[in-house]
């Protein structure tokens, strides 16, 4: 009992240095945040939403959606996306791969003939990744270019199973025609209450994620000027950036084939090339932000996986791929997009302190321990470290809050636990797996399966509340 006791005083000690280097960076980016709030330099506008799904672009636009296995979703994704935006100058690309005929199928039968929509065979077997199939999709882009003799103006990124907002397209359009060369528009998880508990809290947990980092975390890097990660879905690229990408390349290509993560490599390569980012904020008429929804995994395998490919993509490749050149701003938030595994590891040791903590308080209940002496300083920090716990759970409660209402955002702060858990666990799958990189694996889309979309769930449980 009394190797108990040392050792729950060695990890209070490690714990807590760690949880106040990581308390005091997200205060600053509070504060920052708080800043910009109270001082009028973060207020979301407002635009009339069905104004902006009906106004003309600026320029061609072309939406690349890289496809595999999707044949449940694809569909909807395409017929609804196309039934958002009616603007004459878009093209959507889907990238679908020539061992995949029933997600090329689907696609197909969602077209409905319109002319807009452009089918694109992958010529190898799937699955590569999914910068690969986006290489292919640009190539496709290109091709069409040079023989229409037509550039478009921007490019914008998707996912098979995303459902775009009806204004989002015209609010890409505005912000590349302004001069930005990077967009990203919000992303907003959709809450789920058609499963068990834990697939309901598994899924909507990304939730409140999403609304901190892009009702906070996005803001502070915008207003910053610092690169901006992308998020893969609701956001755009200027032709010329992507084209400069590219041609930094040594295959011309503006992705990484290798890479996991390479949303988040589009908008720091294009920071990185001097390019200008922005992140846009706006809310429809009816309250609602313009953003990209879509429904998250909600199978504790496949959360694991999603948030473990994001962690070994961005903390741990992203060491090698992306480095930490851009000055003191660019290393400080590749620092916090980096900081998953350090972080897992302090949760880990913090869950077992807990433990340490009770078997010891047994103990001396029992007559065999004595309590382990803390100093007034080591008590300060205790309190400390709690007191930025309670911040924490309150931030996540508001920004919930504004997006999902408070009974939602309770419901968030319950899930911290369990977020946590999915942390640790994400974080060691992430730490082998780039050890197996490391060995010289190939990487691969170790995508996210999709069941249903968000379209028929809605059609189900209404169907089902008549």
């Amino acid at each position: 009992m009394a190797a108990i006791c040392a050792a729950a005083a060695r990890i209070i000690a490690f714990c807590r240095d760690l949880f106040l280097i990581g308390a005091a960076d997200d205060l600053v980016v509070d504060g920052l945040w708080l800043w910009l709030r109270f001082s009028g330099r973060a207020v979301t506008g407002q635009r009339p939403r069905e104004v902006l799904r009906h106004r003309p672009l600026h320029a061609p636009a072309a939406v690349l959606i890289p496809a595999w296995q999707e044949a449940a979703v694809i569909g909807d994704t395409i017929a609804h996306l196309l039934a958002s935006w009616p603007q004459r100058e878009l093209r959507v690309y889907v990238g679908c791969y020539r061992n995949d005929p029933a997600t090329l199928a689907a696609a197909i039968s969602a077209a409905a003939g319109d002319a807009r929509l452009r089918l694109v065979i992958h010529d190898r077997d799937g699955p590569s990744t999914k910068a690969d199939c986006l290489n292919r999709l640009y190539a496709a882009l290109v091709t069409d270019e040079a023989r229409s003799g037509r550039r478009f103006a921007m490019v914008v990124f998707h996912d098979a199973e995303d459902m775009v907002d009806p204004a989002a397209l015209a609010l890409l359009d505005e912000g590349v025609a302004g001069g930005a060369d990077f967009v990203q528009l919000p992303v907003e998880p959709l809450v789920q209450r058609h499963g068990t508990w834990l697939a309901n809290n598994l899924g909507s947990h990304y939730c409140e994620e999403f609304a901190e980092a892009h009702g906070k975390a996005m803001v502070v890097r915008d207003w910053l000027g610092a690169g901006l990660p992308g998020a893969g879905v609701g956001c755009a690229a200027a032709r010329g950036a992507l084209e400069r990408l590219a041609r930094a390349r040594p295959d011309a290509q503006p992705f990484a084939s290798e890479s996991l993560t390479e949303d988040y490599e589009l908008g720091l390569g294009i920071a990185a090339q001097g390019g200008r980012c922005r992140f846009m904020r706006v809310r429809g008429d009816d309250g609602r932000l313009v953003a990209t929804r879509a429904l998250f995994p909600d199978r504790f395998d496949h959360v694991v996986r999603q948030k473990s490919r994001w962690v070994l993509g961005i903390a741990l490749q992203g060491w090698d791929r992306v480095g930490w050149s851009g000055g003191l701003l660019e290393g400080w938030m590749r620092a916090r997009d980096r900081r998953g595994p350090l972080a897992a590891l302090v949760l880990l040791t913090g869950y077992a302190l807990v433990v340490l903590t009770m078997l010891g308080g047994v103990a001396i209940l029992v007559g065999v321990g004595e309590p382990v002496p803390i100093s007034p300083f080591l008590a300060f920090l205790l309190i400390a470290n709690l007191a930025a716990f309670g911040w924490r759970a309150v931030m996540r409660f508001a920004f919930a809050a504004r997006e999902y209402g408070p009974a939602e955002a309770f419901r968030a702060v319950l899930r911290l636990p369990l977020a946590n858990v999915v942390a640790i666990i994400a974080g060691r799958r992430a730490v082998f797996a780039y050890a197996r990189t490391i060995g010289g694996r190939a990487a691969a889309w170790d995508k996210t399966e999709h069941d249903v979309h968000p379209l028929r769930l809605r059609l189900a449980t209404g169907a089902a509340a008549q």
